[in-house]
């Protein structure tokens, strides 16, 4: 496990011929799964959670490779919704180690998460999962996922993320996210005209089946702290995990697994309880008993849904954002300004963690009462003194998130 965190200083790297050395001396263990490729920008981590959470309630066996993590890498990678245990974890480690070692010192050394990509296809072919879901980690054509070839590829919302690395336009971005793509392939998308257009060109160039779910099919009938009650094409369905944007997420779910040759006598019957089931955290939770709401929005488009579920929900907040460099800071920050009666604004525990003068000047621009802290703890002992009645909303990335997980496991003392 030493090894493995050793790793994640090697960054992010896109392309394919690493992951392709690696499980080729591996023995290819992902070829022959069965799975569903979900890419995106917004989303796509619930689009999984959903698929997943249906396909088991279908009474599948199914494996689940997701990222990034909140405390502990375990979390990826799931069978039947349980973890990876860290038995299977480490000795599967102990298997790619020596192959790895042996690229690197070809000079093809890999990043943490191609290591952890192979350790799922591994993992579940090991299992003999009867289908995967798996999450693509950056982008989509160069992501080292997109070594599988899939029942049905998936793209949720494609927004303006990752500038540089996957382009410097929606169209640039969009068509990496094509790249999972595959010919004859069906795929399944939610997206508007501006990015469809892109993801349409590149299917008939291919000739990869493309399908949009029309949101006029959608309505949200109910949103609640804990789930969102929704009617697609008709239908009702409640889906445990809270936000207008998931009933987005369940109808493209409800779409992707209508593609598998299983749906109508199998999957279909099952399709209310999983969406009832859906275990996700950390998508605008309410952690129990507390006054503090966790959630992991990073995007534009994300934070626009995450002020429309708060204001609706719990009104004015008391808000704690933390943020990584390669986002767009101020625009996040000026959309959840509105949230907020008082910000407190910390750099999550990351190398890639926005500066702090970064993030105190992106809201102070828009907020009259914003407060730097050192840490994302400090963040939270202050925004607990000065909340008054209100609740605390911690958001902003994955590893503040984490950092805020962290402050509550060691013990604070209550408001």
């Amino acid at each position: 496990m030493a090894w493995l965190d050793s790793l994640s200083g090697q960054g992010i790297k896109l392309g394919l011929d690493r992951i392709n050395t690696l499980l080729e001396r591996l023995g290819n263990p992902h070829e022959g799964l069965r799975a569903v490729h979900v890419a995106g920008s917004d989303g796509k981590g619930s689009v999984c959670a959903m698929i997943e959470s249906i396909l088991n309630a279908s009474g599948f066996c199914v494996g689940a490779f997701t990222s990034p993590q909140i405390l502990e890498i375990n979390e990826c990678i799931r069978i039947g919704g349980e973890r990876i245990s860290d038995r299977d974890l480490t000795f599967i480690l102990s298997k790619i180690r020596p192959i790895e070692e042996r690229m690197e010192s070809e000079g093809m050394g890999c990043t943490q998460f191609e290591v952890l990509t192979a350790v799922a296809f591994e993992f579940f072919s090991m299992v003999e999962a009867d289908i995967v879901v798996v999450e693509v980690g950056m982008g989509g054509r160069y992501d080292c996922t997109n070594v599988i070839v899939p029942e049905v590829s998936v793209i949720s919302n494609v927004s303006m993320e990752h500038i540089g690395a996957l382009g410097n336009t929606i169209g640039e971005i969009a068509r990496h996210k094509a790249g999972i793509m595959k010919p004859g392939v069906p795929c399944v998308t939610i997206n508007g005209d501006e990015v469809f257009q892109h993801l349409r060109a590149y299917a008939e160039e291919i000739g990869c089946p493309l399908k949009r779910v029309g949101e006029s099919d959608i309505e949200v009938l109910a949103s609640f702290s804990d789930s969102v009650e929704m009617s697609y094409r008709g239908e009702v369905y409640t889906v445990s995990v809270p936000g207008r944007m998931q009933a987005r997420n369940a109808a493209l779910a409800m779409e992707a697994v209508s593609c598998l040759p299983e749906f109508q006598y199998i999957i279909a019957p099952n399709v209310d309880a999983g969406l009832r089931r859906v275990d996700w955290d950390f998508r605008m939770q309410k952690l129990v008993g507390e006054p503090i709401i966790i959630d992991v929005t990073h995007t534009v488009a994300g934070a626009r849904c995450l002020y429309q579920d708060i204001s609706e929900i719990y009104g004015k907040v008391v808000l704690v954002l933390g943020m990584l460099s390669d986002k767009n800071i101020r625009e996040v920050s000026n959309i959840l300004s509105g949230l907020a009666t008082k910000v407190f604004v910390a750099p999550p525990d990351s190398p890639r963690a926005a500066s702090p003068d970064v993030l105190y000047d992106a809201m102070s621009r828009v907020h009259g009462d914003v407060t730097l802290c050192a840490t994302v703890g400090e963040a939270l002992d202050a925004a607990l003194e000065a909340r008054g009645e209100e609740n605390v909303l911690v958001t902003g990335s994955f590893r503040t998130a984490e950092d805020a997980l962290r402050w509550i496991q060691s013990g604070y003392a209550k408001s």
